[in-house]
């Protein structure tokens, strides 16, 4: 598969995850976090799609299209997952949904920062909180969820929080 297909694919199976965990979220009460801002987009699509919501992002450094950049407030910088504890405060309620793109490019480095991030990032949700990803992640609360059908397994991952 070509990297242009692969891609395509990858930001399908994002919208589709995005989509299944806003329904999944209804009822639970909290904030949105975007793990990895990047350039936006998907910060852009939560907007869109949880207009209500607000939503904090996580990144190294700001990179985004300057239409998609969190104002201050929502906008956490730093080494993930070492900024979320000093973020709790912030955020300032459990949160109902995580998003994490937290894919480096590098193979080893990915996974090292996936082993990380589940752990740290669990104390940030409240119990029924949908976490969707692009890495596997191990939290013994969590249990994995159905992807939407259109999703290849594999190829993004989908996760509820269970109860504390």
């Amino acid at each position: 598969m070509s990297r242009l297909d692969s891609a395509i694919r990858r930001l399908q199976a994002q919208r589709e995850c995005l989509a299944a965990a806003a329904r999944l979220i209804r009822g639970i009460d909290g904030p949105v976090l975007e793990l990895g801002l990047g350039n936006g987009r998907t910060y852009d699509h939560l907007r869109s799609l949880l207009p209500e919501r607000e939503i904090f992002a996580f990144d190294r450094a700001v990179d985004a299209h300057p239409d998609c950049v969190p104002d201050a407030d929502h906008i956490v910088l730093g080494e993930m997952p070492d900024v979320f504890a000093a973020a709790q405060g912030r955020i300032g309620a459990p949160a109902a949904l995580a998003h994490c793109d937290i894919g480096t490019g590098d193979p080893a480095a990915s996974a090292v920062l996936a082993y990380r991030i589940g752990p740290a990032l669990d104390p940030l949700l409240a119990p029924g909180a949908v976490v969707i990803s692009d890495r596997a992640l191990v939290v013994s609360r969590w249990y994995l969820t159905p992807l939407p059908p259109a999703v290849e397994p594999g190829r993004y991952f989908m996760y509820r929080v269970g109860g504390a």
